[in-house]
């Protein structure tokens, strides 16, 4: 599909931090800057026209990709990070001082910092469900938590990138709509690895980013039901978010268009579009069945070494495309830079994950995670790496 990324020897191993991009990506972008370009939604000429219809027909494609109610509950955003902290920023006012918004252990950063950025501006509260030492949320806690604090957000990733572990998404959701809370879904790490349904999942808010669906970057997509959407303010001001303007105030346009402020990142959706092209032409139940016996393999593999500790859930139907590991001896800095030695590319580091690292007792891990591109030959050249490490650590 990829030709190898024009270098055959690479083993690149780390598409949960970014996928590599299929050819008819760069193309929709190439072609689009070459002989499409114009800015949306203003001009009054067939290329403005054109790029208009093609920026709004991606909004189209997301719709069908996550099963929306409507195209008019997607927001476009500069990422999944850009997205949640719009959401931080326009749903403030649903929130009163004292307010507790809970959040899980396993979060990335860009779902943990923006609600506490949050929290200091209202005065609200922060608590954390925990972890079980094999990255998997303890649903006692959660319960007990909810019920204890009744929380207004509920804030919680379907995939953990540090870990993989795949969270039990709609009893989640379905308990926390018990207790009055709204919750917000990170899908970032899901999106491009299995069909995502935000009706059947009863969801109020999804986010996720376009580069880690073989998309561009500086592209993501914000979710939303129609009746927070009604109540959030705009998250920026400025042009083609308005119905008018005058010196005594203004007027918002209708959503979408109230929460896209300025000139969007045209190139990027178009690219987006033709992501999601990709994904559907290859289908989730092949890409599914491809990931999950590298993921066997992976875990086979890796277990090999006795030198080798493997993090994250033992059950394969509650684990994604990671695999979280640590070589005994060796920091993961220098494990990757040994990998990349032997032209493989592994990702080494506390991942924007530090509470979840923290809360089982781990500072930095080494990490692999795979897309569509994947092949077990990847996994051969990464033993050539370890075997490297054994000879330089372990003599």
């Amino acid at each position: 599909i990829f030709d190898k990324f024009k270098e055959p020897s690479l083993a690149y191993l780390d598409s949960a931090a970014t996928t590599q991009k299929p050819q008819q990506v760069i193309d929709a972008i190439t072609n689009f800057y070459s002989s499409e370009y114009s800015n949306i939604h203003r001009g009054a000429y067939r290329l403005s026209s054109n790029a208009t219809d093609n920026y709004e027909a991606v909004r189209f494609k997301v719709k069908d990709l996550i099963n929306s109610e409507s195209h008019k509950n997607i927001i476009f955003t500069r990422g999944a990070t850009e997205a949640i902290n719009l959401v931080a920023n326009s749903f403030e006012n649903y929130f009163e001082e004292g307010d507790v918004i809970l959040i899980s252990t396993l979060e990335h950063h860009s779902n943990i910092v923006p609600w506490q950025l949050l929290a200091e501006r209202k005065k609200l509260k922060i608590k954390f469900i925990d972890i079980d030492e094999n990255a998997e949320l303890i649903l006692s806690d959660y319960e007990k938590k909810l019920q204890k604090f009744q929380p207004k957000l509920v804030a919680i990733t379907y995939i953990s990138n540090a870990f993989g572990t795949i969270t039990p998404i709609k009893d989640i959701i379905n308990k926390a709509h018990r207790s009055n809370a709204v919750v917000l879904v990170d899908i970032a790490q899901a999106v491009a690895h299995k069909k995502i349904d935000v009706q059947e999942m009863g969801v109020d808010f999804a986010v996720f980013s376009g580069h880690k669906l073989y998309g561009p970057t500086g592209v993501g997509v914000l979710y939303a039901k129609k009746q927070h959407l009604d109540l959030m303010q705009p998250f920026m001001g400025g042009g083609d978010m308005i119905s008018y303007v005058g010196k005594e105030g203004s007027q918002w346009a209708e959503i979408p268009a109230k929460f896209e402020a300025g000139t969007p990142p045209i190139a990027e959706v178009i690219g987006l579009g033709a992501a999601i092209d990709f994904v559907n032409n290859i289908g989730f139940e092949n890409i599914r069945e491809v990931e999950t016996n590298l993921i066997k393999d992976g875990l086979s593999f890796l277990s090999e070494y006795k030198e080798v500790t493997i993090y994250g859930p033992k059950d394969l139907s509650n684990r994604g495309s990671v695999i979280s590991f640590n070589f005994s001896g060796v920091h993961p800095h220098d494990l990757a830079t040994i990998a990349d030695s032997f032209n493989v590319q592994i990702r080494a580091g506390f991942h924007c994950a530090m509470p979840a690292l923290h809360a089982i007792n781990l500072s930095a891990t080494a990490r692999i995670s795979f897309g569509v591109y994947s092949l077990k030959q990847d996994l051969i050249q990464l033993g050539q790496a370890l075997n490297k490490a054994r000879s330089l650590f372990h003599p």
